[in-house]
């Protein structure tokens, strides 16, 4: 039940563009063990500026 919840509340937070800094998290231990990890505010950022575009570009509204 608990694997169930998990994918669930993922996949909500993905269809509104909440991105998943756990998984994010669990990426980086298991692929790039040596690399620095974004704090969980920079990694909210840097997810929204890659959505939206930065200053310079991305969407007029």
């Amino acid at each position: 039940m608990t694997r169930l919840w998990t994918t669930l509340r993922q996949t909500a937070r993905l269809m509104v563009g909440m991105p998943d800094y756990d998984a994010y998290l669990r990426h980086m231990a298991d692929h790039h063990p040596g690399a620095p990890v974004m704090d969980r505010t920079a990694f909210f950022r840097d997810r929204q500026e890659a959505r939206y575009g930065g200053r310079n570009g991305g969407r007029c509204c």
